[in-house]
């Protein structure tokens, strides 16, 4: 033991003198100040841009990076980043762009005219530091990183001033007319290149209005409302085009109007757009694109890295785990790539790791002990481009489908939705809940894969539209598994598809580019082609029509990569070992025929229901997938008026029972009718629900106004129907809602939640934990609110763990555990009938509570 005890002891002591001599990070500090530039076609506008200088912390001349923050943000939105870049021995500048933060002039999009001088004369500033290594006179050795607007700015720079040494750009844009009025098809064979169609394209209509409105809210800008409390009250043409150029807030405010690209339109955004100028572009360039992303997709970096490539320009590209829609985000990863390019590049060391010409991100399971998630990087050579570098054909089938675009164009699929698709359910797998209204989509589906399939890229189908005038479609590939998952939409992406059909012809066929992707089909599994007229996305005809929708060819290009294999994970034997016997056991429990009978499908019962009950729970069962079930059996019924409490204790099922009801899950066995009619993804009576399940997400530098008036565009109805003065009266936000959502509190969040679930006044609403963050006086003011709401003949369902707070709202309760249903009626008549001490003053809830799942345990 004495021996065990001085090797401990030893150990320790080590570990103690390692950290006490291990070098820390040398500390780093900015010096803020305003630099004065000129910009403006004739060089007549002064400007003054709001900067952070950051010497090289130890000290002497080093090379300096250039860091450009995204749209909406500011140059404290890359403090973190440009501290941790100057650690590793760099002079770092950061900025906020023209129109941002606390810099003046106004926002022209990257512009050659406006912020691409700007940066440049950034660099003149540079190139006079004594911090800062020049290459000559004037020319600092500078390299410049950012990510959307931050990554744009630097390809354009590049192209207009080389000085710049080497750039790593990230999930921006090649063709910013491209990305707002994409166009996937080609008339004839071969696929659609980006910014080929634009004048074509399909109006990015969600992401426009994001990207737009963030220019337009001027509270969302550090320092903006000081400005504007100074200068008074907004003038009319402040409020329609907040801060940015009058010539692009006129060519929006026409483009929205009419959901479709004006000559003018493409013009401007093309000046704006890298892939017109990248063959001047002579900065080694390591592109990084999301593989999660629906505003810049993967297409954007090809079409960047060909054009710099072709002039004989090093051009790395990675995809990452990351994007405009979400995902992991590789911070870690991403800042190793980026400095080892600029350590190659810019401080011309050898030795620093080599960055791949190619590297993909792909999910690697869990780690058997930390159960995190593992991500391979394997690597190519050579960029193969969307292509591939071999292809695999898959068959599909299907008769030729009828298919209409409803009046108003609603209601529409749902792909993925900007800043909302968190909401919908994402996971690693998709980015959301993707819905194909019945009626409007047509779907073409392959046989069961007999070996796994790795698409690299964009798959090409040719396809015919019969019909008269022009078409929009929106073509999907998704992963369908067996029955008891929902079809996967690999990265939530659509394809968007404007098809003219010649007067006199009658239809066309066209090839169809669906969006690039890296994505594993299992065995098993079938891919499906989906092709919908409506998306909620983008912009849409409003008139209403018809078309015929057919495989002109039953072969699905895809695309592969044969030269990026994933390493061995290294996982112990038993991880896989264990599933395998598993699979065994159940094969021999199938072959036996002994499937647990309350797993067992009913008989289909398609015939309606009572259409004044809103909501009827009939055997509903879903079972996690080692079997355990979550909902068992679960049956009850809500009347009109009713505010109903759905209680029980962690894991009862009260969440996933209510995921069910909203239709974001399938179950396993029974049904769920609200209003008389079957509960499916997707189905038209979901419109008279309004829910909040799982916590609230929002836009956070868009008031509370904003954000839910965006999420009702997103719906596709009318904006009569949303009754908002309705709803934020009964919520009782007060004058909160004009206010950036990133000053809420979580209650105040939690308010801004529920106004949104109660937009439309749903006839039945499903509240999940709605008093969480709210203090005392909220949670009794939210107990009327709910009483109110009810009024007049709706229903409102809540799941809370405050019993005090459910006995003083709620008119009934269903008690759960377990997945089972405990107990349910009134709560008047579940107090009276109770059994436990009163202590003289009646039964409280809570002590019935524990006594019915007390008796269940």
């Amino acid at each position: 033991m004495k021996r065990v005890a001085a090797l401990v002891a030893a150990l320790a002591l080590i570990g103690v003198t390692t950290w006490l001599v291990w070098p820390s990070a040398p500390a780093v500090r900015g010096q803020d100040q305003r630099i004065a530039v000129v910009d403006g076609p004739g060089d007549d506008q002064r400007v003054e841009l709001d900067t952070t200088f950051f010497p090289p912390p130890g000290g002497g001349k080093a090379p300096a990076i250039l860091i450009g923050h995204g749209f909406g943000g500011s140059k404290q939105s890359v403090r973190d980043q440009a501290v941790r870049i100057a650690q590793q021995g760099y002079a770092v500048l950061t900025w906020s762009a023209r129109g941002f933060g606390r810099s003046t002039g106004e926002i022209a999009l990257n512009s050659p005219d406006y912020e691409v001088k700007d940066v440049k004369q950034l660099i003149d500033w540079l190139a006079k530091r004594p911090e800062v290594q020049l290459d000559a006179a004037n020319d600092p050795r500078v390299g410049i990183a950012g990510g959307s607007y931050g990554g744009s700015i630097a390809l354009m720079t590049a192209a207009y001033d080389h000085r710049v040494d080497a750039i790593v750009p990230q999930i921006t844009w090649a063709d910013l007319a491209d990305a707002l009025f994409p166009n996937a098809a080609a008339q004839g064979a071969g696929p659609a290149a980006v910014g080929q169609d634009a004048e074509h394209g399909v109006f990015k209509r969600m992401w426009a209005g994001i990207f737009f409105g963030q220019g337009v809210s001027l509270d969302s800008f550090a320092g903006r409302g000081e400005r504007q409390a100074a200068a008074g009250p907004l003038t009319p043409e402040q409020a329609r085009c907040g801060r940015f150029l009058p010539a692009i807030c006129d060519v929006y405010q026409q483009v929205a109007k009419d959901g479709k690209a004006t000559p003018e339109a493409v013009a401007l955004l093309r000046k704006s757009s890298p892939v017109t100028v990248a063959g001047q572009i002579k900065a080694p360039t390591l592109l990084i694109q999301g593989q999660r992303d629906s505003l810049f997709p993967l297409g954007h970096a090809d079409a960047n890295a060909k054009a710099i490539a072709a002039a004989g320009t090093p051009v790395s590209l990675a995809w990452f785990d990351g994007g405009h829609d979400g995902g992991n985000g590789e911070a870690d990863w991403v800042f190793e790539q980026s400095t080892a390019w600029f350590a190659r590049y810019l401080k011309g060391d050898k030795s620093a790791p080599a960055v791949s010409a190619f590297t993909v991100t792909r999910d690697g399971g869990r780690d058997p002990g930390t159960r995190q998630r593992i991500r391979l990087h394997p690597e190519a050579g050579s960029y193969p481009g969307l292509a591939g570098t071999g292809t695999t054909t898959v068959q599909l089938n299907g008769p030729a489908q009828n298919i209409v675009n409803p009046p108003g164009g609603a209601p529409a699929s749902i792909s993925t939705v900007p800043g909302v698709g968190g909401l919908l359910g994402g996971g690693q797998g998709g980015a959301g809940v993707s819905i194909d209204m019945p009626g409007q989509s047509a779907a073409f589906e392959s046989r069961p894969l007999t070996a796994p399939l790795q698409l690299t890229g964009s798959s090409t189908v040719r396809v015919k539209v019969s019909g008269k005038g022009e078409a929009t479609l929106f073509a999907k590939l998704y992963d369908v598994a067996d029955g008891t998952q929902p079809p996967a939409l690999p990265a939530g992406l659509v394809a968007p598809v404007r098809v003219t059909i010649p007067e006199g012809a009658g239809s066309a066929e066209v090839t169809v580019t669906l969006p690039a992707v890296d994505y594993r089909f299992a065995a098993g599994h079938r891919l499906r082609l989906v092709l919908t007229t409506t998306d909620m996305g983008f912009a849409t005809a409003a008139e209403p029509a018809s078309y015929q929708v057919s495989l002109a060819s039953p072969a699905l290009t895809v695309p592969t990569v044969r030269t990026l294999a994933a390493p061995p994970s290294g996982v112990a034997w038993w991880v896989w070992a264990m599933p395998l016997a598993a699979v065994v056991v159940a094969a021999v429990l199938l072959a036996t025929g002994r499937t647990p009978s309350r797993l067992r499908r009913p008989a289909s019962d398609d015939g309606a229901g009572d259409k004044d009950v809103p909501l009827e729970i009939s055997g509903l069962t879903k079972a996690y997938r080692n079997g355990e079930l979550a909902v068992d059996g679960l049956s009850f019924r809500v009347e009109r008026g009713q505010v109903l409490g759905l209680l029980g204790p962690n894991g009862a099922g009260k969440t996933t029972t209510m995921r069910m009801m909203m239709g974001l899950i399938q179950p396993d066995g029974g049904e769920i009718r609200i209003f008389g009619d079957r509960v499916t993804p997707g189905a038209p009576v979901l419109s008279r629900l309004g829910s909040f399940v799982e916590g609230p997400g929002f836009l956070p530098h868009l008031s509370g106004r904003d954000n839910i008036e965006l999420y009702w565009a997103a719906t596709g109805r009318p904006a009569a129907d949303a009754h908002f003065d309705e709803a934020l009266e009964i919520a009782g936000l007060g004058k909160a809602l004009d206010r950036a959502v990133r000053t809420y509190s979580q209650g105040m969040r939690q308010r801004l939640a529920i106004a949104q679930a109660m937009l439309g006044l749903p006839d039945l609403l499903v509240l999940d934990e709605p008093t969480n963050g709210l203090d005392p006086p909220q949670i009794r003011e939210m107990r009327e609110v709910l009483k109110r709401y009810a009024q007049d003949g709706r229903t409102v369902i809540v799941s809370s763990h405050m019993l005090a707070e459910v006995e003083q709202t709620c008119s009934h309760v269903v008690v759960m555990h377990r997945g089972r249903l405990v107990s349910t009626g009134p709560v008047s008549l579940l107090l009276t009938s109770a059994t436990v001490p009163s202590n003289g003053h009646g039964p409280r809830l809570e002590d019935v509570f524990l006594d019915l799942i007390g008796d269940k345990s």
